[in-house]
């Protein structure tokens, strides 16, 4: 797949003619939703890529439990909306939709805690990825969003994807991967995620190819005149829909 030109770094402000201010540029803001291990991680990356887009996850603004034993802290739900401090997600997302820089939290997975007093400043560009399970869940990121996307796979696919994720990236246990999706991933993602489906633009199924699900995603995107509006790269060398 092609690339589309890298945008100048510069482009995410401009400056007002005749004053010397800097003028804010409004990024487009896209959501992007579906349960643990549907791919939705994989398409964001992607079309992060793609449009040289910020990305920002929302496993990043789990709850800090360093308050709790450590050896407690993994039976917690973290697939229910209450483990994400949903306040702090919103405050981020409106600012990057205001064109306006975040001090981003760090978050360590294995001691399911925020590093103290580390953050990462986060600059918007021209496009904002909001990506997670509940990117769609959250009635007050809604309006925020210009195009939303939902990635539908089956359960068996996510929860594979999900063993080989958290045994490499999280140093968990195949066995306490399987437990957490049985008692809290799957019956949180009925309650919570595939409902948000309704909210969604588009929905791509995660197991098709990768390269067709962004093409989707991107024609859409020109078909809603996102394009027109100033905010996605022309039409090049992209394959027709076929």
């Amino acid at each position: 797949m092609r690339r589309f030109g890298t945008r100048s770094e510069t482009r995410s402000r401009m400056t007002a003619r005749g004053t010397g201010e800097p003028k804010v540029h409004k990024p487009l803001v896209i959501g992007i939703a579906g349960c643990s291990g549907s791919g939705k991680t994989t398409l964001a990356r992607e079309l992060a890529t793609q449009l040289d887009a910020t990305l920002f996850p929302l496993d990043l603004y789990y709850r800090d439990l360093s308050q709790f034993p450590l050896d407690s802290r993994h039976k917690q739900n973290f697939d229910h909306p209450d483990s994400l401090e949903s306040e702090l997600i919103e405050q981020h997302v409106r600012a990057l939709a205001k064109g306006e820089a975040i001090q981003r939290p760090v978050y360590d997975f294995k001691t399911h805690s925020r590093v103290a007093g580390a953050f990462d400043t986060i600059t918007p560009a021209n496009v904002v990825i909001v990506e997670g399970i509940l990117a769609l869940h959250f009635a007050q990121l809604a309006p925020l969003y210009d195009f939303s996307i939902y990635v539908d796979a089956p359960d068996d696919v996510c929860l594979a994807r999900r063993i080989h994720r958290d045994m490499r990236e999280r140093g968990r246990t195949e066995q306490s991967v399987r437990e957490q999706f049985a008692a809290t991933a799957q019956p949180m993602a009925e309650l919570y995620v595939l409902p948000s489906a309704a909210r969604a633009t588009i929905t791509v199924d995660g197991t098709e190819s990768l390269d067709w699900s962004v093409e989707r995603v991107l024609e859409r995107l020109r078909a809603a005149g996102l394009q027109m509006a100033g905010q996605l790269p022309a039409d090049e060398g992209m394959r027709g829909s076929g």
